[in-house]
């Protein structure tokens, strides 16, 4: 399993290896309470994730009762099934251990986990949605792969986007700023098969045609209108939903709006541009969400330390 796989939440690439999208995630009114109004059902596996970087990432060596994953979860809309199968697909792909306790059985980070946690939680807190410090200069790589390495393309694919990158032709990617992918192209084992190189653009080049011919500004910008609109309608009705399950879609769902977003400067982006108004949207209930959040979790989070 790639990271696009994990990290993702809605884009097409990575809905070939999911079996409990749709059908084992359910999204009933007040069944997940602390939802925002007609909120998308995000996947298991990414509610999962979200969880564990939420309330075990930062507790240092943990693992958590498969009960009490079960219990915030289902806050969220997901059955009991899908979370024990999620659990399950997770450990065999090596981003959860399993630690039995007596009967109990609990679950913890692996390395591969905690690194894909702390590259999200970059992207989330840190670097931010709106790229107003751009500094002129791409990252172009290209690529040749043979027509029979369909997996080794499409994961090549998927890592490129979620770093920043847009296919400016089908073996030619850029992306703005200086950004490094060679450890994502060594892990995937594709370095002999990939050029990088750092430029600028020369002044015969329209960048902003460049920008809209290369990335679907459209439907990145209705993603963070979406957003905002739903999120801040839920910042006005209210403070009385379940603090646990209000951070767990917030986060989940604001990771696979930010995904599909490369950060293009925003110099060449058109004006009003919606990523600024949503990120201080989503700051805003994640702030006012942080310290119930944490609360409700100590008091429902049964853990062990891990061997």
């Amino acid at each position: 399993m790639e990271d696009d796989d994990i990290l993702d939440t809605t884009h097409d690439d990575t809905t070939h290896d999911d079996s409990t999208h749709d059908d084992s995630t359910h999204d009933d009114s007040g069944g997940a309470g602390g939802d925002a109004p007609d909120a998308p059902a995000p996947r298991p596996q990414s509610l999962m994730l979200t969880f564990f970087g939420n309330h075990v990432l930062d507790e240092g060596q943990l693992c958590v009762y498969s009960g009490s994953i079960i219990d915030v979860l289902g806050r969220v809309g997901v059955g009991e099934q899908a979370v024990r199968s999620t659990l399950t697909r997770m450990v065999n792909r090596g981003l959860l251990c399993r630690q039995r306790e007596g009967r109990r059985m609990y679950f913890g980070l692996t390395p591969q986990a905690v690194r894909v946690l702390e590259d999200g939680r970059v992207r989330i807190w840190q670097q931010g949605a709106v790229n107003d410090d751009w500094d002129g200069s791409w990252t172009l790589l290209g690529f040749s792969l043979p027509d029979s390495w369909k997996r080794q393309r499409h994961d090549l694919r998927s890592r490129l986007a979620w770093s920043g990158f847009g296919a400016l032709y089908s073996g030619l990617w850029i992306a703005p700023g200086d950004v490094d992918v060679s450890a994502v192209v060594a892990e995937l084992g594709l370095t002999d098969h990939v050029k990088i190189f750092h430029a600028r653009a020369d002044t015969a080049t329209d960048i902003e045609l460049m920008v809209r011919d290369t990335w679907d500004l459209e439907s990145i910008a209705a993603r963070y209108v979406t957003f905002d609109k739903r999120w801040t309608a839920h910042l006005g009705a209210g403070s009385g939903d379940d603090p646990i399950a209000t951070r767990l879609r917030l986060v989940s769902e604001w990771l696979g709006t930010i995904r599909t977003d490369p950060r293009l400067p925003a110099v060449h982006l058109p004006r009003a541009w919606p990523a600024g108004p949503a990120q201080e949207t989503f700051r805003r209930v994640a702030d006012q969400t942080a310290s119930p959040a944490r609360r409700t979790a100590r008091a429902l989070l049964e853990t062990t330390p891990m061997r």
